[in-house]
Parts: structure tokens; C-alpha cells; sequence
């Protein structure tokens, strides 16, 4: 594994294991009697790491004011995303410092359990959350308790709505939600949900405060952030402050070469042209490019890959994945998927790339949660940025690259595992 510890933050005082909670202790000060008001919350402008954004004070607020006595603190460590691997390196780095973050959102909601999810296919992960929680014990020093919980890690599972449901039903059924923050609850209780990054951050601004977290990255999105950053035929992890050129997050994540294009955000997230190596890593500066940070991750696709290729690949995942509990998940993303493994296939005809077009026309906002969004937001930039590809396929003439082995790694359903990590 690849670890950039230039910022020594989340990632900090990397051992190639898991510490101890006396280790943790060593490094970043005692636990037990860590606090946190809103206030120094909301000064920290510290926003959510899954994907959104969304200000983590914000949904503290909002849950707050729920008249409801019973609350829990949910961290979401399933990473069903398979270009995302910051999270389980997190866990197998620090995950004391996940669970600090948790304990201390929990008392500051009074919330008397936390529940950790790691999608059940992540043995190791499994088991290093499971060994840190046996750490702390059942309940320490009028704390929350801590549970471990290992839902299916289906791509759509990990998505908040869906896991909140698992928890409550054991549906991975996400739900349309067109406003945030918006209330999610487990029987009568409600939920507050992060991903463990954003845990980890909160445990950091406990200690630290919020000026300290606010001397790097930038106004609008301070810190650091971790990427999963693919290239070079392996994985890596780097730690960054936001606002970090893209070419120094690939440069510290050994890939030496200048991209075709660019990945960002994942499988539902925004191709860019390669050459955008100078931009900065964070939303403002992506905005122009009609990009985010999303849930950090990033794919830098070697200069000899066929664009159409690696996106048919990553469509008929996603067409696989979707909970089908609508009509642009059950019909919509197939008919994607099947005309897009024709193209690659050099089967194409000339109405091939209007067809796209309209259907992608047909299923954007019309899904009953995101997961069509993404996957049309994924398809049209990949349009834009592999045009030459997409043209030379569409007249039966396939790229030169149609053959090159593909990069954009897509698990197996019967043989998903922890990643191996270079």
C-alpha cells in the first residue's frame, strides 16, 4: 500500500497494521474524555467525506431538534464502491480514531449506541473493527456502546438510505431523498450517519480544535482529504489537504505518466480530459470542469486504454448492482449496458450514440433514488471525453486500444474480498 504521510493527519504514524488503543493513546492523546460542542463543529466547516459534502454540523443540528429520545450514531465503512479503498485503509491504520469521532457525536447527541458497518465481505476489515471494540469494552465510562454490523456489500448497500434500511429491515432499498439533511431512522430512533473518514475528523477536532483543521485545505473545504487512487495497475492511498493539484496526488501515488483521462468520484462519478493535471483536488476548483471530489476517489487511466471499453465494463456493473425497484434501475440501465457492450464489441451502427443519448435522456431524475443519476452523469462525460472512441466504435471500426487489458478494477459477486493493495 501507497501512503502519502507529507500531512500526518487520519493517516498518521503508519505502522503497516492496525494500533492498539494504547497505541492510539500514544499518538494522538486519551479517549475517554473527549468533547465536542456544535459550535466548534460548525467553526471547523468540516463536511461530510462520503460523497456529498454536506456540513457535518448541519446534520448534528438537524438531529438535535428531533424530539426523539432514542438516537444512533451509524458509521458507514461498507466502501461498496469498487474504486474506493481509503476507508478500510483508515480502519487498518487508526481505527481508534474512527471511533472516537463516533463516541463523541454519540454523547453529543446523546445517542447511546454506535453501530459500525463493514460490508461482510471485508474479512479483515471485519475483524480489525471487531478487535478495537473489544478494545474499549462493552461501555466505557458512561459512553455509547459500540456494535458491529455486516450488511451484503452490494453497491447500492452502502448508499445511506439503503444501509439505514438494512439496519431497520434488512432491505438494502435506498429512497429517494430531494432534500438534506432529511431524517433516517432505526425503529423509533433517529440516525446520524457519516462515513468513517468523517468520524475520524471529528475525533481530530476534539483534540485539536477547529482552527487547527482549518489550517489546511481550503476555505470552503478545509482539511485533508483521503484518495483512493487507482493507476499503474494498483491501488494506493494518499492524504492531501484539499486544493491539492490532481498531478501531486497522482505523483504521490507513483503514477508517473500523463492520464488519457480522469476518474473522479467513482463509478457514478465524472470522466475529465487528462490533461487537467493542474487543477486543484476540491469542488471549487473542479466546478468549472462540471466535476467534484465526490467521495474521493480517483482513476487515472493509462494513455493506451479504450475509453468505450472500460465504460462498458463499469455500466454493466452498475445495471447489476441497482436495487431494480424502479424502471430506469430495472430497464433503463440494462438497455445502456447492452448497447454500450455492442460498441465495444465492434458491433456498432450508425443511430448507436443517439440511442445513448436518449436513453440517457430517459432515465436522468426519473430513478427512485440517485443510482441512475450517477451512472448517466458517468456515461455522458465519458461521451464527451472518449468522443474519437466512441465515433471510431459506432462506424465498426474499434479503437486501437479495444484489446488492452482493462484498468477500472469490477469485483465478482461470488468472490468479492478485501482489496490487495500494492
Amino acid at each position: 500500500m501507497t501512503v502519502d504521510l507529507s500531512t500526518h493527519r487520519v493517516l498518521a504514524n503508519y505502522l503497516g497494521r492496525p494500533k492498539s488503543l494504547a497505541e492510539h493513546e500514544v499518538d494522538f492523546g486519551p479517549s475517554a474524555r473527549l468533547a465536542l460542542s456544535i459550535e466548534e463543529l460548525r467553526r471547523s466547516g468540516l463536511t461530510g467525506r462520503g460523497g456529498a459534502a454536506f456540513p457535518t454540523s448541519k446534520k448534528v443540528e438537524f438531529l438535535k431538534d428531533q424530539k426523539r429520545s432514542t438516537r444512533y450514531v451509524v458509521v458507514n465503512a461498507m466502501e461498496g464502491e469498487p474504486a474506493a479503498h481509503k476507508d478500510r485503509m483508515l480502519l487498518a491504520t487508526n481505527p481508534h480514531l474512527v471511533l472516537d469521532g463516533a463516541m463523541v457525536l454519540a454523547n453529543l447527541l446523546n445517542a447511546d449506541m454506535v453501530l459500525v458497518c463493514v460490508a461482510r465481505e471485508h474479512t479483515s476489515t471485519i475483524a480489525i473493527v471487531d478487535r478495537a471494540i473489544k478494545e474499549r469494552g462493552p461501555k466505557r465510562l458512561q459512553g455509547p456502546s459500540f456494535e458491529l454490523r455486516t450488511p451484503p456489500g452490494r453497491y447500492v448497500a452502502g448508499e445511506e438510505s439503503a444501509l439505514v434500511n438494512w439496519l431497520d429491515n434488512n432491505e438494502t432499498l435506498p429512497t429517494y431523498r430531494p432534500t438534506k439533511p432529511s431524517t433516517l431512522s432505526i425503529g423509533r430512533g433517529h440516525v446520524l450517519l457519516d462515513n468513517a473518514e468523517t468520524h475520524a475528523n471529528v475525533g481530530l477536532i476534539a483534540r485539536f480544535g477547529a482552527d487547527w483543521f482549518r489550517s489546511v485545505g481550503t476555505s470552503s473545504r478545509p482539511g485533508t482529504t483521503i484518495t483512493s487512487v487507482t493507476g499503474n495497475g494498483k491501488a494506493s492511498v494518499v492524504e492531501v489537504p484539499y486544493g491539492t493539484p490532481l498531478r501531486s496526488i497522482l505523483n504521490g501515488a507513483s503514477i508517473n505518466y500523463t492520464p488519457r483521462a480522469i476518474l473522479l468520484g467513482g463509478y457514478g462519478g465524472t470522466w475529465i480530459d487528462g490533461r487537467h493535471l493542474d487543477v486543484g483536488f476540491d469542488d471549487d476548483s473542479l466546478r468549472p470542469l462540471n466535476a467534484a471530489t465526490g467521495a474521493g476517489v480517483i482513476v487515472a487511466l493509462p494513455p493506451a486504454s479504450c475509453g468505450v471499453a472500460e465504460c462498458a465494463r463499469i455500466v454493466d456493473y452498475m445495471a447489476r448492482e441497482s436495487a431494480r425497484q424502479c424502471g430506469p434501475c430495472a430497464f433503463g440501465l440494462p438497455a445502456l449496458a447492452a448497447n454500450l457492450d455492442s460498441l465495444a464489441r465492434g458491433q456498432g451502427s450508425p443511430g448507436v450514440l443517439a440511442r445513448l443519448s436518449a436513453l440517457c435522456d430517459e432515465i436522468d431524475g426519473r430513478g427512485a433514488c440517485r443510482h441512475p443519476d450517477g451512472v448517466v452523469r458517468f456515461l455522458r462525460t465519458a461521451l464527451a471525453v472518449f468522443a474519437d472512441d466512441f465515433n471510431h466504435h459506432a462506424a465498426g471500426h474499434p479503437c486501437h486500444y479495444a484489446a488492452v487489458p482493462p484498468v477500472c478494477y469490477i469485483p465478482h459477486r461470488a468472490d468479492i474480498k478485501d482489496l490487495e493493495w500494492e
